[in-house]
């Protein structure tokens, strides 16, 4: 029996042997284990760590004042690779070049052939190149979920909206906007947000007065073979720009075109000498300071020399001329005159008030600075009292134009939707309510006069009011006496402004029935006419085929030329 019980060397060798090796195994494949975790963790953190950008991409919705879609994020979904995991590198390349054929085979097999555990091989794929990518099972090809941001209109505002990149980045307008609001710095924060978290950005535009706007314009620039032409339509009570259009456009779902020369925003980047369009700016300057009245007179019998220059009027009447009068015979002797009388200093300091000698600031990040003369002395005066001179961004001519109608406040133009109230929380009065009301009856008159300018947009029912403006270009260093920039703004209805519009058309050609002349009131003037006959209606201002009575009760009183 004691023999049984008996640990035998050589048998109690074998079993501890054995039983090491049983050991040895396990902890050998919980090594492996570890190890092969170690070298794929990385791969897994980038997907994961991508999968987390890309879900906090998303943006909000951007609606007009309506609530009509201007731009949405959509579901998409792109392919990527860990390439540590491709086991035939040039088999994958081979299959997945087959199946995208647009992908770079080359430059897919560089990003394979890499020790990276994460590269994209195509972004925003559909369904059925999905379908067909993951048919092929090549170990190491994924799919992530991505945002897209698409705009359903196509064109319809795109140089307000901008655009986002590929990484759903705001790369322009409203888009870039949106970003520096503190967009961008939740996502670099690493929070998961998606488009159901983000509240909707309203816009200021109308998509309906958008689509007619851009519509009448292309007709326009089609019609008079312009090389470019722009519009704006603005609520004078709360700065809202409900249309904005610069043509030759872009489709910003394909924003290649956007970086062509000509497709810039003409309206806020864009910097222009506004011709005679200013010429409003000059007069308010002269009655608001006191030295001019509504009944004072200016000599345009002859020109007006400066040393070796004569400023002349392309119409001259070739006598002495009431205020009124100087406005709808857009004369540049007697605007000249009135700069004159207020001095040097004095018509700085006004059109600094009316913010037209610094950059205008709105929600879009573009935007020019205006071109002022580096020495300004009393030539210069003279020439900028008529729009020549000084070049300056058609939106902040426009904001300004608003403030000599609106009773002058002065109020900055927004994207934003917006009330009166909020709008004039930061306004400036820069005007006096009785120089507003010269200016609008100046307008009207130049409208409603034969001799006036404006007739061309004297759409009956609407009570238009209104400016030209001609400038010659500036082609290397020189004004072009055969290329012009041509403007027009109108206010709907003069006795009671609600809507300013601006058209600017760039080296529009004479066509038939204009004569052989290129000038706004052939041009500009009647596309503006065509504008305000379809929109006003869309904006809620109906015909009136009955005119108000005394819209103008102290140019009445004080018997300005015109009332009688």
């Amino acid at each position: 029996m004691r023999e049984l019980f008996r640990l035998r060397v050589d048998k109690s060798t074998t079993r501890v042997g054995f039983t090491a090796l049983c050991f040895a195994s396990l902890f050998c494949v919980i090594g492996g284990r570890l190890v092969y975790l170690a070298m794929t963790s990385d791969a897994s953190s980038e997907v994961r760590r991508a999968t987390s950008l890309e879900i906090s991409a998303a943006r909000p919705d951007i609606v007009d004042r309506n609530g009509n879609i201007l731009a949405t994020d959509v579901k998409m979904v792109s392919v990527f690779a860990e390439p540590r995991n491709i086991i035939d590198k040039d088999e994958a390349v081979e299959l997945l070049t087959a199946v995208l054929p647009d992908l770079d085979a080359t430059d897919l097999r560089n990003k394979l052939g890499t020790k990276k555990g994460f590269v994209w091989v195509k972004r925003e794929i559909t369904p059925r190149q999905q379908a067909e990518v993951h048919r092929l099972g090549i170990p190491g090809i994924g799919f992530l979920p991505e945002n897209k941001r698409v705009y359903p209109n196509a064109e319809a505002a795109a140089h307000v909206l901008g655009f986002a990149n590929v990484d759903n980045v705001g790369i322009a307008g409203i888009e870039k906007y949106i970003d520096s609001q503190g967009l961008q710095d939740l996502n670099g924060a690493g929070f998961a947000i998606s488009a159901a978290d983000l509240k909707p950005v309203q816009l200021s535009l109308d998509l309906r007065v958008q689509h007619a706007l851009r519509d009448e314009l292309a007709k326009g620039m089609a019609k008079f073979k312009a090389k470019a032409t722009a519009g704006a339509i603005m609520d004078v009570n709360t700065g809202e720009i409900i249309a904005l259009v610069s043509l030759p456009d872009f489709d910003p779902n394909n924003p290649v075109d956007a970086l062509e020369a000509d497709r810039i925003n003409r309206v806020n980047v864009g910097v222009f000498e506004m011709g005679s369009t200013f010429k409003a700016l000059t007069v308010a300057m002269a009655l608001d300071s006191g030295k001019y009245n509504i009944n004072s007179t200016l000599d345009a019998r002859s020109g007006l020399r400066y040393g070796k220059f004569t400023i002349g009027d392309y119409h001259a009447t070739r006598r002495v001329l009431t205020v009124p009068e100087v406005f709808i015979h857009s004369s540049n002797i007697g605007t000249a005159r009135m700069a004159l009388g207020i001095g040097v200093e004095g018509h700085k300091a006004f059109l600094r008030k009316m913010g037209q000698l610094s950059r205008l600031k709105t929600e879009l990040p573009e935007s020019a600075e205006p071109i002022i003369p580096p020495r300004w002395g009393e030539l210069n005066t003279m020439t900028i009292a008529f729009g020549h001179g000084l070049a300056v961004a058609p939106l902040q001519a426009l904001m300004a134009v608003g403030a000599l109608v609106n009773g002058g406040m002065l109020i900055t133009p927004t994207f934003l939707k917006r009330d009166e109230a909020a709008a004039r929380q930061n306004a400036l009065q820069v005007l006096k309510p009785e120089t507003s009301e010269a200016l609008r009856y100046v307008m009207r008159l130049n409208a409603s006069n034969p001799a006036g300018s404006a007739s061309s947009a004297a759409i009956a029912g609407f009570y238009v009011g209104g400016k030209t403006g001609t400038a010659e270009k500036v082609i290397n260093g020189r004004y072009s006496k055969n290329k012009n920039f041509t403007t027009f703004t109108a206010i709907v209805p003069s006795d009671k402004p609600k809507y300013v519009f601006l058209t600017i058309m760039d080296e529009p050609q004479a066509v038939e029935g204009t004569y052989g002349f290129s000038t706004a009131g052939w041009n500009a003037g009647p596309v503006t006419g065509n504008i305000i006959e379809r929109v006003a209606p869309l904006l809620g201002v109906p015909p009136r085929f009955e005119p108000p009575v005394n819209p103008f009760p102290l140019m009445t009183r004080l018997g300005a030329w015109g009332t009688k």
